[in-house]
């Protein structure tokens, strides 16, 4: 009989009239919808509104019937692909391909480690396979038990881990598994940094120079950085995500980031290939889409810009480009799928180039997966990326052709991370508040397989949430981020949303016309630091949080409506404390009256629910909004965080504020003779013994932490006295690892 879906006890079954099947979870990426032909049924954008259904109990049959099915008139039925599908990854991907399967109906299996077992992903999916300790997602035959285990006909890789593997592939070929990627050929062409290149040359398609296969020593290292000239580049062959990459400028460099490279690769992918090419200086990083099936169609969708980039690793995402003109933009994609079409290559991937100021492009690599930026692909066309690769992996033509491809609008992708972005370094811990952007927002998307309570370990990449908005325009999507991140929550790790923010409204950003992959680097060459707020926009962050303070008071028992004050804020980055003195009338429940000292009047309402996360005020005169977020109470104030920076605010009396003068400051810290690690990782190797003698600058140890490595060097000449770790530790953040003599 023809299967039908099912409500029951807020889960879903897929039953046919005579025999019912296990239940299927219920979070989709939009409701499924019921047919009386046994066919899944869907609006052919991911993004469209909502459509409802209405169940209740036949006591009769002892089972659940529709009695009001409405969908979209354009509503078009699933295909057929497979009964059940693994994914063998983790996090917010594994999350967000069960949410395809699922609205297509196909049963899912995660596979987790030990650190994992109450990970997101685990109990979206139908069945979960433990496989093991935390480096287990890069265990072949592990996996492939799970497969066995579950009778699943196909695997999702996601990205990253075993994604570009071609022994993975093969050995799933073999089992007779589908992969539900391209061909291990392909893979083994393409996926293979040093092989694309060969292939890429003899497609004619324009190369940056290098050296034409793997690049084994360092002595071969340097003989080619000589041969082509610095800056190099030294890249992973198996890699992706910025990991396994290090850029050199010299010899000394090129020593040092040949061995953290292949290091890394290792790590991270079980391959620790390395090539080496020119760096281009001053470039933007541009990628096309391409979408190929088992028939030998393939096309191109808008192009994505990543030129915002840390330690080569991608921030900030957007499609399409500011720089690419159509003309630019057809050539592209037109050599894009030569490549494809060079391996037949039949699935979703990335053809990734860097560009000039002159809009000449060179191919960078190909990235035989689904890329970790796809969300902003999916806003601008409406197609769902994994939908596609499914459809092919199961034999089904591509349903689009290059004329039919559109890119409506703008959209904008960033990635939050749990790390300080004023050093890049890794942050662990557990989120003890998480609140994503409110879901009134319109527009906005979040992408992640974490909640409260979750617990971010050292061992896996430190990608919290993909944060992306649609705009009719660049500036539309830009603003929608920007109130997005603003609302954004998080307690428990440090994050990188002050730099997310701050890259945003950065002017040079909004014109987007002077990026490159060098502009977190040349705009923030020190990391992320606080900006100066105006004079004007001191005194409205002042006076909402002297309405928060007025509203505690008013809590308290106050019953006064009109308060002369001072309010003290102070950067928590940079320590700088500034104060206003206010004049503050309440002259409703949620509506002030504010005179700053030496300033104009201006009123505004608020909005915050007393202790609430977010505070929201309006003023009147400039029609501007803000948002403000509660972290704590101080003894005479609120920490607040507001665009991204945290501040620590006082409100005090007349009395208070003189009384205040004569508090004595707590004297710095010291400094000390001793190497603290700068986050939580584990000790990859220690570069110093007991007695050593060590000049400034020297590599001490270094510590890894979510698969990037770090070197730590000592700050000042010295005798080492006591190393208290050794390789292998798993250390925290703050621990001591190296102590040095103290200077005679």
């Amino acid at each position: 009989m023809s299967p039908h879906i099912y409500r029951v006890g807020g889960r879903l079954l897929n039953v046919s009239r005579s025999t019912a099947h296990a239940p299927i979870p219920t979070l989709l990426l939009h409701t499924r919808h019921f047919s009386t032909h046994g066919s899944f049924y869907r609006s052919p954008s991911l993004y469209q509104p909502k459509t409802r259904s209405t169940y209740y109990r036949n006591s009769k049959n002892s089972h659940l019937l529709p009695t009001t099915i409405r969908y979209s008139t354009n509503a078009l039925p699933y295909k057929k692909t497979f009964d059940k599908l693994l994914i063998a990854n983790r996090g917010e991907i594994a999350c967000r391909i069960i949410k395809t399967a699922r609205k297509m109906g196909i049963r899912t299996v995660a596979v987790y480690s030990e650190l994992d077992a109450k990970a997101q992903h685990v109990q979206l999916a139908d069945e979960a396979v433990c496989l093991g300790d935390a480096q287990s997602y890069l265990s072949i035959p592990r996996i492939l038990d799970a497969v066995r285990q579950t009778n699943a006909q196909a695997v999702h890789p996601g990205y990253g881990f075993l994604s570009e593997n071609f022994a993975f592939v093969k050995a799933l070929e073999d089992a007779n598994i589908t992969f539900v990627g391209p061909s291990a050929d392909a893979i083994a062409a393409m996926g293979d940094k040093i092989q694309s290149k060969l292939i890429a040359h003899a497609s004619n398609i324009h190369c940056i120079p290098g050296y034409d296969g793997e690049v084994k020593s360092v002595q071969t290292a340097l003989q080619v950085a000589h041969d082509i000239g610095y800056p190099v580049m030294v890249k992973a062959s198996a890699g992706g995500g910025g990991k396994g990459m290090r850029i050199a400028w010299n010899d000394d460099e090129l020593k040092e980031g040949f061995k953290l490279a292949k290091q890394e690769s290792k790590s991270s992918f079980d391959d620790d290939r390395l090539l080496i090419e020119k760096y281009i200086d001053q470039p933007r990083h541009i990628e096309i889409q391409i979408l190929g099936d088992k028939h030998g169609n393939v096309v191109y969708l808008p192009e994505r810009e990543c030129s915002i980039q840390r330690r080569n690793q991608k921030v900030i995402e957007e499609s399409p480009s500011v720089h690419v003109d159509p003309e630019t933009r057809k050539k592209m994609g037109e050599e894009a799928v030569a490549l494809a079409r060079h391996v037949k290559y039949n699935s979703a991937g990335t053809v990734e180039f860097l560009m000039d100021t002159d809009r000449n492009f060179y191919f960078l690599e190909m990235n035989t997966r689904l890329q970790v930026e796809h969300p902003i692909t999916e806003c601008v066309t409406g197609l769902d990326l994994v939908e596609q690769m499914l459809y092919s992996a199961a034999g089904h033509p591509l349903s689009i052709q290059q004329q039919d491809i559109q890119c409506n609008g703008w959209a904008i992708e960033s990635r939050v991370y749990a790390e300080d972005p004023t050093k890049y370094l890794p942050s662990v811990g557990r989120l003890l508040v998480y609140q994503e952007p409110s879901k009134s927002l319109e527009h906005v998307r979040c992408d992640s397989g974490i909640k409260e309570g979750t617990d971010i370990a050292v061992d896996y990449d430190p990608l919290l949430c993909k944060l992306t908005t649609h705009g009719k325009t660049r500036d539309e999507a830009l603003d929608s981020m920007i109130h997005a991140l603003d609302e954004y929550v998080i307690k428990g790790v440090t994050h990188n949303i002050p730099l997310l923010r701050s890259v945003a409204g950065h002017p040079r950003f909004r014109a987007g016309k002077t990026i490159t992959t060098n502009f977190l680097a040349e705009e923030y060459p020190d990391g992320y630091r606080t900006t100066k707020l105006s004079e004007p926009d001191m005194q409205q962050l002042a006076a909402v949080n002297a309405a928060m303070w007025a509203k505690t008071e008013a809590s308290l028992g106050d019953k006064a409506d009109r308060w002369q004050i001072w309010v003290q804020v102070t950067d928590e980055q940079s320590g700088q404390m500034r104060e206003t003195q206010l004049d503050i009338t309440r002259t409703g429940v949620d509506n002030f009256k504010v005179t700053p000292c030496g300033s104009e009047e201006f009123t505004f309402s608020t909005d915050w629910p007393l202790n609430g996360l977010l505070a929201k005020a309006s003023i009147k005169e400039t029609g501007q909004d803000l948002v403000v977020q509660y972290l704590d109470d101080l003894d005479f104030g609120f920490r607040i965080q507001y665009r991204g920076d945290k501040f620590k605010v006082v409100v005090m009396n007349d009395r208070q504020h003189e009384l205040a003068k004569y508090m004595k400051e707590r004297p710095a810290e010291l400094a000390t003779d001793l190497v603290i690690s700068p986050m939580p990782g584990r000790i990859i190797s220690i570069a110093v013994q007991k007695g050593d003698k060590v000049i400034q600058g020297a590599e001490v140890a270094v510590v890894e932490a979510m698969k990037m490595q770090n070197v730590l060097r000592t700050t000042r000449d010295g005798t080492v006295k006591t190393i208290h770790v050794q390789k292998g530790n798993t250390v925290k953040a703050g621990q001591l690892l190296i102590e040095f003599e103290e200077d005679e």
